[in-house]
């Protein structure tokens, strides 16, 4: 039997891991009942029915015994502020050229409860007070003391990330700061104007060094947008700011994700025919701003419908991430059907910031970021019980530090373990 070999083979030291003994939920296609996972070296090399796994030869692993459990790719978070959310400060609308990268704190206890609520990555951004706050960066939960250990690369080697803007009232301000919608469009078309003739200047001087204008981090970024390079994630509410969003890009054909969309369920047809994904935001309490004000738990539905591809996001702290898969529970209560609530926190996540063909569904040769679950992704009463990235264990609910994450209490909010408080009196045993 199977379980007579995990207390001989979990005395190996390998990185090599074999999930079974649950339910496997791959994403991209239908759940599998005593299936198995097989991981070597951070990859995915086997995905099936557990009857179907053939061992390796000469090869130790480990056995993770799911319990009876659930097991799912990694979560996904399209817009998160964990870390820090300052980029721009307010000397000027736009401002393209600065780099959450710079601010994040990784060392932020918001880390820890992202991967107590099941999330493996997340693209970290500036805020939304400004017009463009400055460039996001998408970052995997490994184990890190700093922030250069989390990046996610590019086969170049580029740093993964892209480019916050907004609209609404959000960026509405006194001088520099426009007082208006109309405005605020302007100030953004004249930026991308301006960004259109820089990159047109590189290109007809060639390889005449004299002819090259001096470097501008501003409009070099901005051009990154123009060209297809980097995504503009865009801070949007309400219908007719979405529709000023989608006139831009349809202008300037830079390539988009809206994200928040309050009111994306009144313009679904239009968002579905400009062929643009949503990061929606859900919230299960009143408040908050006047432009969201008709907010709703149906947007997915109604965007989905409609042809949509949606993503739900934490915005974290406006949801704990510790919660996160309750927005898409939210969305089901609406109406949203379960296949796509569960595309929307991985597979569908990760092509919104270019990174399906590594992670966001349990396929052969992606990486191995997987959460195991006591029972149901959708239910109230499940538990993350575990949080693997590229392989490595990042949660264990039973680890009574990760157990205080999970949990909350003192200490759970702070980067340092608390002083003189008995740890054994801060939180209980594991679930």
């Amino acid at each position: 039997m199977l379980t007579s070999l995990i207390c001989a083979v979990l005395m190996a030291t390998s990185s090599n891991i074999l999930f079974t003994n649950g339910t496997v939920i791959p994403v991209t296609g239908p759940d599998i009942e005593d299936g198995h996972i097989y991981v070597e070296n951070g990859r995915i090399m086997s995905v099936g029915p557990a009857a179907d796994f053939a061992a390796p030869s000469n090869t130790q692993y480990q056995i993770v015994d799911l319990e009876g459990g659930m097991v799912m790719p990694g979560l996904i978070c399209t817009h998160s502020h964990i870390g820090g959310w300052g980029g721009g400060d307010r000397s000027s609308p736009m401002q393209p050229e600065t780099r959450i990268l710079d601010a994040i704190d990784v060392q932020d206890p918001g880390f820890r409860r992202a991967v107590a609520g099941g999330l493996t990555t997340l693209n970290i951004m500036p805020g939304s007070g400004h017009l463009c706050s400055g460039q996001t960066v998408y970052v995997k939960l490994r184990n890190a003391n700093t922030i250069d250990g989390r990046l996610i690369r590019l086969p170049d080697a580029r740093i993964a990330g892209g480019l916050k803007m907004a609209n609404g009232t959000n960026p509405q301000n006194g001088p520099p700061f426009p007082g208006t919608r109309g405005k605020s469009a302007a100030l953004v078309r004249q930026r991308l104007i301006e960004a259109q003739e820089y990159a047109n200047q590189i290109k007809r001087a060639g390889d005449d060094t004299d002819k090259i204008p001096p470097r501008d981090l501003a409009l070099e970024t901005l051009a990154e947008a123009l060209d297809g390079t980097r995504v503009i994630h865009h801070h949007t509410h309400r219908h007719d700011d979405i529709m000023t969003v989608l006139r831009l890009a349809e202008e300037f054909n830079f390539r988009l994700v809206l994200h928040h969309v309050s009111d994306g369920w009144k313009v679904a047809e239009e968002i579905a025919e400009a062929d643009v994904p949503c990061s929606i935001i859900v919230i299960d309490s009143p408040g908050g701003k006047q432009e969201a004000i008709d907010i709703d738990f149906k947007t997915g539905k109604v965007l989905t419908e409609a042809g949509v591809s949606i993503a739900y996001h934490t915005d974290d702290w406006i949801t704990d991430s510790r919660y996160f898969l309750r927005s898409p529970a939210l969305g089901i209560r609406a109406g949203l059907d379960r296949e796509t609530a569960l595309r929307s926190v991985t597979i569908n996540a990760a092509e919104m910031l270019d990174l399906g063909d590594r992670i966001g569904s349990l396929e052969v040769g992606k990486d191995a970021d997987l959460v195991w679950l006591s029972g149901d992704p959708f239910s109230n009463f499940t538990k993350i019980r575990g949080t693997w990235v590229e392989g490595d264990r990042v949660f264990d609910i039973k680890e009574s530090e990760d157990l205080l994450f999970a949990q909350g209490g003192w200490g759970a909010g702070n980067a340092e373990r608390p002083y003189m408080c008995c740890e054994e009196h801060v939180h209980g045993g594991g679930q």
